[in-house]
């Protein structure tokens, strides 16, 4: 009886050891690249692009300012600070787009928009906020820009 009673608790320690295993493949090397937690996320900081105050009639320096926004955007996503960007669909709250960037505080990102000739320049307002999300959304841009025909 005391050989059955062992072997049921160890049976059980057993079962409840694997219940604490991942049940898909769990890759530490890539979580720890991508600063993963155990839930494999991470902090970012989520930008809203919203209008701003400026009226720029001047549309070959409205057209510049746009180049070099997406030129700011190319660069950023080169050094791995942009990992998500896209515009927003007309809506009451004027907002215009999204950027999420891998950076730990709202004062790194404000640093990062200095170098956005369109919010420099008033042609967008920012809100910023921390943000949780997959750890894994760096990855995600390499992915986008094998299946993109074009870039901005």
């Amino acid at each position: 009886m005391k050989t059955c009673i062992v072997f049921l608790l160890f049976l059980d320690v057993s079962f409840f050891a694997a219940a604490q295993e991942p049940s898909h493949e769990y890759d530490s090397t890539l979580a720890r690249q991508l600063g993963a937690d155990e839930y494999g996320m991470k902090s970012y900081v989520l930008v809203i692009l919203k209008t701003g105050h400026a009226d720029i009639q001047d549309k070959a320096l409205r057209d510049s300012l746009f180049l070099g926004h997406f030129a700011n955007m190319r660069r950023l996503a080169e050094q791995k600070k942009l990992v998500v960007s896209g515009p927003l669909a007309a809506n009451e709250r004027d907002y215009r787009g999204i950027f999420i960037f891998d950076v730990g505080t709202t004062e790194e990102a404000v640093q990062l928009l200095k170098g956005d000739p369109t919010v420099a320049a008033g042609i967008f307002d920012t809100e910023l906020y921390p943000w949780y999300g997959s750890a894994a959304l760096p990855v995600y841009l390499e992915t986008a820009r094998k299946i993109s025909k074009r870039n901005p």
